[in-house]
């Protein structure tokens, strides 16, 4: 397997503070995490806020998964050109005014364009940071820098989204807005003083971005992700109406158990990591299997409130340990373009957001029950392993360094 940065893509750059550069550019994640998962939680407060219905507020969480779709080939393909730390500054600065205008939209409308603004820069942010750690350690370590990157979107689920959702419902759910602006620029300012200056490729230009969109390879490892994580996000979707209604948790609790779920997502995210960088399609093979049995427990487990809470955890870990593996195998599908091939990732996982939140609803309403979506989750995560499988042997055939 080639390297993920090669000479011709990226030199590898030293630095007294590489941990800071890598805290700096998951405080932005901190961010995305806070602003994409806490609207969940205060759908109520925006509907009263608003004057509008639970499918109009529910549309408001689609408009921003939209904008990631959009923006991260977009955003990506167009910031080629330039240096990788001013386009991590300038998609941190976009991030941060969108989410301030949402603070000030007046109504349903001007509030729909806000969030699908905010939305755009998510991808292609979370891409850029990916090969800005990558190139800032050796190669067996791309993939502890990238999943150190990613865990700002789970420790968000840890504290941020609890405090988020505290501080919406006490205070107004506006102020949401306010505290993302501000960590927003909180990670602004640590990207500008942490993060080294690496110049753009000489060759560099939207057109060799999407180059990466030819190669079979990528487009399997997107695969991968949508129909793999789809399982995740069956199972996470719903997870409050199987705790309260399944396992007899009482609604107080439902915070804990979310808290649960993101730590699970912290250790499944470092583990993940570290499997990668023994063996990406390795951990492809491993995680995925993995993830459908932990399904299945789960969906049995649901039943009784200790090992209900027990699985959650193991579930968000499983989970989680795939999106590095994801990652470094799309920048090695595409070396000379890894910011588009990175970015493409949250792409497609928030397609398999969809997807498993749609399938999900779609057992429930047969009548199968709040367990449904798990093995749902099962199935999709089995059909994961095979496209994975596919992929690896299409590589004996033809090397990506080809």
């Amino acid at each position: 397997m080639s390297s993920v940065l090669s000479p011709s893509t990226a030199t590898r750059t030293k630095t007294p503070n590489t941990g800071m550069a890598i805290f700096a550019l998951a405080m932005g994640g901190v961010g995305i995490g806070v602003t994409e998962f806490t609207m969940m939680g205060l759908l109520k407060e925006v509907e009263e806020g608003l004057g509008i219905s639970t499918p109009e507020a529910g549309h408001l969480i689609s408009a921003y998964a939209l904008g990631v779709v959009v923006g991260a080939p977009l955003l990506a393909a167009v910031g080629a050109k330039l240096p990788r730390k001013k386009l991590a500054l300038g998609l941190l600065l976009f991030f941060t005014v969108a989410n301030l205008s949402s603070f000030i939209a007046p109504d349903y409308g001007s509030m729909l364009v806000s969030r699908f603004a905010a939305g755009l820069p998510h991808g292609a942010f979370f891409g850029v940071a990916a090969v800005i750690a990558a190139s800032l350690v050796p190669p067996t370590r791309r993939g502890w820098a990238i999943s150190m990157v990613m865990a700002g979107l789970s420790v968000s689920n840890v504290v941020g989204v609890p405090a988020a959702t505290w501080l919406g419902q006490t205070y107004g759910w506006r102020l949401l807005f306010v505290l993302v602006g501000a960590i927003g620029l909180l990670a602004l300012a640590m990207v500008w003083k942490f993060v080294p200056f690496q110049h753009a490729h000489p060759d560099a230009s939207i057109r060799r971005e999407l180059g990466a969109l030819k190669r079979l390879q990528v487009w399997l490892a997107l695969l991968v992700g949508i129909v793999g994580f789809g399982g995740f996000f069956a199972t996470y979707t719903y997870i409050a109406h199987t705790m309260t209604a399944v396992a007899g948790i009482p609604s107080a609790l439902i915070p804990l158990v979310v808290a649960l779920y993101g730590l699970g997502m912290v250790a499944g995210n470092i583990v993940g990591g570290r499997l990668a960088d023994k063996s990406v399609m390795g951990t492809l093979y491993r995680v995925l299997p993995a993830i459908a049995v932990a399904l299945v427990v789960y969906a049995v487990a649901a039943h009784w409130p200790w090992s209900a809470m027990v699985m959650v955890f193991v579930v968000g870990a499983s989970g989680s340990m795939l999106i590095p593996a994801l990652q470094t195998r799309l920048l090695d599908a595409s070396p000379d373009a890894p910011s588009l091939a990175s970015s493409l990732n949250h792409a497609a996982l928030n397609v398999a957001n969809a997807l498993g939140a749609f399938l999900g609803g779609l057992v429930i309403a047969l009548g199968w029950g709040f367990v449904a979506p798990a093995l749902v989750g099962a199935v999709l995560a089995i059909f994961g392993f095979g496209v994975a499988l596919l992929s690896g042997l299409l590589e004996r055939k033809r090397p990506l360094a080809a």
